[in-house]
């Protein structure tokens, strides 16, 4: 991912933000159970994170909020897109590849998403993804992911 011309900027951006995205990228990209002590060079003591399946406040939260998430990663590599940056704001959308002990076999899983963050002072302080958990979760669980499939191809 790059951040100088391509992204789309709006307002007076934070000179540090391209910075702390490529880190924040980096991040996401070498993240698994045994590093996450990585966290600390992204994210703010006051860290707020919210995604589908939780909402925490603080580094040690979040950290521990982590290590439950990747406990069963096998793999978890993202693409990110572009950035749309407003000042401080950043919409950063990805495509999460996942492989998990627990879903589809450990087979890959793709899911589309967005994160949303506020950066100040050179860390993230808002963080909220947003992405389907169907997608993620749900649809690949054996039984009930034949349910939740039919149920959509009949709404849609």
């Amino acid at each position: 991912m790059t951040t100088s011309a391509s992204a789309i900027e709006v307002g007076a951006p934070d000179s540090g933000l391209p910075v702390v995205l490529e880190r924040f990228c980096s991040l996401y990209n070498a993240l698994d159970k045994g590093n996450l002590n990585k966290l600390q060079q992204v994210y703010g003591e006051d860290i707020e994170f919210q995604d589908p399946f939780g909402r925490v406040h603080g580094l040690d939260q979040l950290t521990e909020y982590m290590a439950s998430a990747y406990g069963n990663v096998i793999r978890c590599q993202f693409r990110f897109h572009e950035p749309v940056i407003q000042e401080c704001w950043c919409s950063l959308p990805w495509v999460m590849e996942l492989q998990h002990k627990r879903v589809r076999g450990g087979k890959p899983v793709f899911v589309e998403g967005i994160s949303h963050l506020e950066i100040r002072d050179g860390k993230v302080r808002y963080h909220r993804d947003y992405f389907d958990a169907g997608q993620l979760l749900y649809e690949n669980l054996p039984v009930l992911g034949r349910m939740i499939r039919w149920v959509k191809e009949q709404a849609g």
